[in-house]
């Protein structure tokens, strides 16, 4: 996705301020909203890429101002309506109802035992992405690689920071869901990983880079191409 959305590398918008003793939710609102991520995860609204795509869904003006559990609720909204699982008509009917009787009673449900045991297996530790595939890698470690150029319509992971910069490939990862195909809703399409290391100054020039400081960034198969393998003269 080329947008607001794609933030690494972009200055002019503030630094990033971490409070100190940062509460996990600010409201309790958050807790619904991350609940409501889980469920949704759960009962196949959508995949970790897919939730980013929704995201890229939103006003641009609204992403930069609005908090983070309600870009949440945004893809949320966006996967339910298009999988048919929600009436968005129908939550709006809800919410001003709930707006104009803030005591009434919430509608009851009960727990459901396999969502819940979900929960506590998956948020500590994350859902695996790792795929098997009989693809063979292209790269190996202390390649150098180019990432291309390309500017992906839909969801990418291939960030516009290392576009056209050159970097070494220091891990191999294996096959893992390729974001590029699942964010778009075309399926898992499992691609080599690699880590790659960028120098500082590749990716934001001498007259900018800190000296002495690198990037690491994974990125799978698609997005580069050999420049020369270790030991060998550039292609």
């Amino acid at each position: 996705m080329n947008g607001v959305f794609d933030l690494g590398g972009t200055d002019g918008i503030g630094t990033v301020v971490v409070p100190e003793n940062e509460p996990v939710f600010r409201a309790e609102w958050e807790k619904v909203a991350f609940g409501m991520f889980s469920m949704c995860f759960r009962g196949g609204f959508f995949g970790v890429d897919q939730f980013r795509f929704g995201m890229e869904q939103i006003d641009p003006a609204v992403y930069l101002k609005s908090p983070y559990y309600e870009h949440w609720i945004h893809t949320v909204e966006y996967h339910g309506e298009r999988t048919g699982k929600l009436d968005l008509d129908e939550l709006d009917r809800r919410t001003e109802f709930f707006l104009k009787n803030p005591e009434a009673p919430l509608p009851e449900h009960a727990d459901d035992p396999e969502l819940l045991a979900f929960i506590e297996a998956v948020v500590p530790a994350g859902a695996p992405a790792k795929r098997e595939s009989d693809k063979v890698a292209r790269f190996a470690v202390g390649d150098t690689v180019r990432v291309l150029r390309g500017s992906p319509r839909g969801h990418t992971r291939k960030a516009r920071y290392i576009r056209g910069a050159t970097g070494k490939v220091v891990l191999a990862h294996g096959t893992f869901i390729y974001p590029d195909t699942a964010g778009n809703n075309l399926g898992d399409c499992p691609e080599h990983v690699y880590t790659v290391r960028f120098e500082a100054d590749e990716l934001w020039g001498e007259e900018t880079a800190d000296a002495n400081q690198a990037v690491y960034f994974d990125v799978w198969d698609p997005y580069i191409e050999l420049v020369k393998t270790e030991g060998a003269q550039a292609v």
